[in-house]
């Protein structure tokens, strides 16, 4: 199995999760702005262990099996502090997800993110789809998917941490991602 590569991007730094980010994922995840669109299987209120836990019973687990590949997202600046995650998943209607402490949020660095991993599904795994769900009042999380080029294929109902809501599955091939950049 081939080892996740650190990526880089103009303003970022995207190092591969390990358990040694448990604290920081601790101390910057557990924000209502940041769980309340994210899959109801995060319990919340978020438990004290709940990063060591991830890591351990799934997020690292998943990486060892090459199913899913997952990233701390740092400053080029403060490449120590990590602000956010951004992951890949060869799931169904699942590809990406990710989330950016509040502090970070709103000045496109998560735009930054996505496409520097949505580059690696595409060329680097050689994926041909990805399809990535979010929640239908996620507008910031929406504007990433609009930007990159994707469409909207289709709406269900799912379960998120603020509740059930409407959920929106976008979508774009590698020859579209690769026309746009």
């Amino acid at each position: 199995m081939e080892t996740t590569p650190i990526l880089y991007t103009e303003r970022l730094i995207l190092r591969p999760l390990e358990l040694a980010d448990a604290e920081a994922i601790q101390q910057q995840f557990p924000h209502w702005e940041v769980v309340r669109y994210l899959n109801a299987m995060i319990p919340w209120p978020y438990p004290a262990d709940g990063a060591l836990s991830y890591l351990q019973e799934m997020a690292l687990p998943a990486i060892a099996r090459g199913e899913e590949w997952h990233w701390s997202i740092r400053l080029k600046s403060a490449p120590e502090q990590l602000i956010g995650n951004v992951s890949l998943m060869a799931e169904q209607d699942n590809n990406r997800g990710f989330w950016l402490a509040p502090q970070w949020q709103g000045q496109g660095l998560m735009g930054e993110a996505s496409a520097a991993v949505t580059d690696y599904w595409f060329e680097t795994l050689d994926r041909p789809l990805m399809r990535v769900p979010k929640a239908s009042p996620n507008l910031a999380s929406r504007r990433i998917s609009e930007r990159d080029g994707m469409r909207l294929i289709s709406t269900e109902e799912r379960d998120f941490v603020s509740g059930r809501l409407p959920c929106d599955i976008w979508e774009i091939t590698r020859e579209e991602w690769r026309r746009l950049r």
